[in-house]
């Protein structure tokens, strides 16, 4: 008899605050780790290459947005569904999503690769590139686009490990990409004189070597779900699935690249190529906390899962509340280092004293809300860990459809390069108070289904 290592089933009788420290520290030391990577890469662009270089990577935020779209929409679905499939002990089921997630990635990963280069030049443009700023923007993403379906492949199949039961061997995996990319960049830039493309190509090669470990893990006959002949054929009930529940945070990613056009388009009309890069720091350090708050909900994902499919409702309230009180804390901290200490945060990634202090001023800005966006964002992966499609997209695409869109549209006119920083807050805190309602009605129908 074939003896399983994976530790799925214990997420639905282990105590919730020992489950959710267990999954998510590991998660929030990889997303810790994925921001800092991140950082670092800006940092050593910045102070290796130049102001202007971070313009440059600021305007390849859009097209990164684009393709962490597809690539949520297999990995985040897939991981939700094993999560889901694994608390109903269907896994002939789950075995079958692992074969799916890896044809699904090759496909997209490879054609979104293939597509974005021919037209690369136009696209840049259209994010709101200038003559002075495209040459860094194009060095750098013809690197990512030509190892694409590597990154796709690489985050898909560490939300499977998570999803399987194994979150600290998806954050080993994480953080190796950090490592390897910290110590290759500078041997790129400094070392090899490649500027911007050296740290795309670090960037490549540190999550080839992690997909590899991957592999590995996965290869494993042992593992409750890993890679075996026969499971890589379509199954269009399974892929319907994945599509359906990543759709909440592929139109989220979708949504956010359009945004980021639109306030990359806002800078430069109303500010100038030293506002996007100023934008482009500011991102950076927001990314920080954000980042933390998901590597929460990755904690969060597949013990709310596996718990709302083995209709535990009180287990998964329970969860629900630790994360929103932990996301709480952290989005706070945000908001108090943005606040006290901008210039200092700043003047890390420049030397530019122009650039610091137009980053430092929206910085202030931007955290305004800060406190209460770890609290919207648990509740939109909430609904998306239980399978709750539509309500997780609406919640998506409120804080960036609904009221981003039209403040980015109709402040700027009115404040100048200020109502493009101000609409940030104001889109978060009525994203906010809509995400409150609809959590309200849905913890009403929970204690309705408790007491029948």
């Amino acid at each position: 008899m074939t003896t399983h290592t994976g530790t799925a089933t214990e997420l639905g009788t282990l105590p919730i605050r020992k489950l959710l420290t267990q999954y998510s520290i590991p998660g929030i030391i990889a997303m810790t780790a994925a921001s800092l990577y991140n950082m670092i890469d800006s940092i050593y662009i910045g102070q290796g290459v130049g102001a202007m270089a971070i313009s440059g990577l600021a305007l390849t935020f859009p097209f990164m947005n684009l393709a962490a779209a597809f690539g949520s929409l297999v990995g985040v679905g897939a991981a939700t569904l094993i999560s889901v499939r694994l608390g109903q002990k269907d896994y002939d089921t789950a075995q079958s999503i692992l074969g799916n997630v890896v044809l699904l990635n090759v496909i997209i990963g490879l054609a979104f690769g293939f597509i974005s280069l021919i037209f690369l030049d136009p696209i840049l443009y259209f994010f709101g590139a200038s003559d002075s700023t495209i040459g860094y923007a194009r060095d750098f993403m013809r690197v990512i686009l030509l190892g694409n379906v590597i990154t796709h492949m690489y985050l898909g199949l560490n939300g499977v490990l998570r999803a399987s039961g194994h979150p600290k061997q998806a954050m080993i995996a994480t953080i190796n990409t950090v490592v390897f990319n910290a110590i290759l960049a500078p041997i790129f830039i400094y070392g090899f004189k490649w500027g911007i493309e050296g740290a795309a190509l670090a960037t490549v090669l540190s999550q080839a070597i992690s997909l590899l470990r991957q592999i590995h893990i996965l290869s494993n006959k042992n593992e409750l779900i890993h890679l075996q002949r026969g499971i890589y054929r379509f199954n269009r009930s399974i892929v319907t699935n994945i599509i359906a529940i990543g759709m909440s945070p592929f139109l989220m990613n979708l949504a956010a690249c359009f945004i980021v056009i639109l306030i990359n388009k806002g800078l430069k009309d109303y500010g100038g190529d030293y506002h996007i890069g100023a934008y482009g720091i500011v991102n950076r350090v927001g990314f920080f906390f954000v980042m933390i708050v998901m590597g929460l909900n990755q904690g969060m994902q597949p013990i709310a899962g596996y718990n709302f499919g083995a209709q535990l409702f009180d287990r998964v309230i329970r969860v629900l509340k630790l994360t929103i009180y932990s996301a709480t804390c952290v989005t706070t901290a945000g908001f108090l280092i943005g606040e006290l200490c901008p210039h200092l945060v700043a003047s890390a990634f420049t030397t530019d004293e122009q650039m610091i202090d137009l980053a430092a001023k929206a910085m202030r800005i931007m955290v305004l809300f800060y406190p209460i966006i770890g609290f919207q964002m648990v509740t939109t992966n909430f609904f998306q860990s239980l399978g709750m499609a539509k309500k997780s997209i609406f919640l998506s695409l409120t804080r960036q459809l609904l009221f981003l869109l039209p403040c980015l549209l109709f402040l700027p006119p009115w404040l100048g390069v200020n109502g493009v920083w101000f609409s940030m807050p104001a889109s978060d805190l009525l994203a906010s108070i809509v995400t409150a309602w609809l959590l309200w009605i849905q913890l009403k129908k929970f204690k309705k289904m408790q007491a029948a």
